[in-house]
């Protein structure tokens, strides 16, 4: 059974390195056949192909990823996190602000990983 110190720790690699802008690192933290909804609503994108692509799109924007409060673990396996992100969309630049839920398989890899935001979570700087 996965413990709460080991998800979060997964959860702070994850976030440095996104801020890395190394996509390998990132999808190194998934399971082989995970997936990803990033935003929940448009679309979930399967495989380790389908992350490193996704993964390399986002680190390639130059987007600063920052944690908004502590990472939260359940009794389970599943971890979620708020996060906010500064990006440039057509030009402008706007924050984000995300919750992460991540569940994860018995070997610690990330399985499943929902970003939860719509557009009044998006906001002009």
């Amino acid at each position: 059974m996965l413990t709460e110190t080991q998800m979060q720790t997964a959860l702070q690699a994850y976030l440095e390195a996104l801020n890395a802008g190394d996509a390998e690192a990132i999808v190194d933290l998934f399971a082989d056949d995970a997936s990803i909804e990033d935003p929940v609503g448009l679309g979930v994108k399967k495989g380790r192909e389908a992350l490193v692509a996704f993964y390399r799109n986002a680190v390639n924007t130059g987007a600063r990823f920052q944690l908004d409060g502590p990472i939260r673990a359940s009794f389970s396996n599943t971890a979620a996190m708020a996060i906010s992100v500064v990006v440039a969309l057509r030009g402008t630049p706007v924050r984000i602000d995300i919750i992460e839920v991540m569940n994860f398989d018995e070997a610690g890899k990330i399985c499943s990983m929902q970003a939860i935001f719509g557009r009044s979570n998006i906001e002009p700087l």
